[in-house]
């Protein structure tokens, strides 16, 4: 067994091999597209379940034509999975690596907007 020399200053951030070009350019894209007021209300809705353009426009209060073109852009950007339901397409959050950015993004807002105190 070997002591490990907690004095270096390393943790355990930096002992992980370094994010590759590729996945830093994806986190980015993912970000982009999160970075529009309308996207993350969206996202937010759909972490917690399908819901379809309707529904998602009468819930933020925006027009369904400019949902629509959110929608697709989220779904290019890999962000959001669709699914046939009769006539209508239901939309959800991806994957729950999505819907745990989307909720760490809003819960750290929380704590900037409401004063609570931060926590590790």
């Amino acid at each position: 067994m070997y002591a490990r020399d907690n004095t270096s200053g390393a943790n355990q951030s930096q002992e992980q091999e370094q994010p590759t070009l590729a996945q830093v350019n994806a986190a980015v894209d993912a970000f982009r597209m999160l970075s529009d007021a309308t996207r993350l209300r969206l996202m937010w809705l759909l972490s917690s379940g399908e819901q379809d353009v309707n529904s998602l426009a009468q819930s933020i209060g925006a027009p369904r034509p400019s949902v629509s073109q959110h929608l697709a852009k989220l779904r290019l950007a890999g962000l959001v999975d669709t699914r046939r339901d009769g006539r209508r397409v239901l939309y959800r959050a991806r994957d729950s690596h999505v819907r745990a950015l989307i909720a760490e993004a809003l819960f750290h807002a929380d704590h900037e907007v409401s004063g609570l105190p931060r926590h590790d």
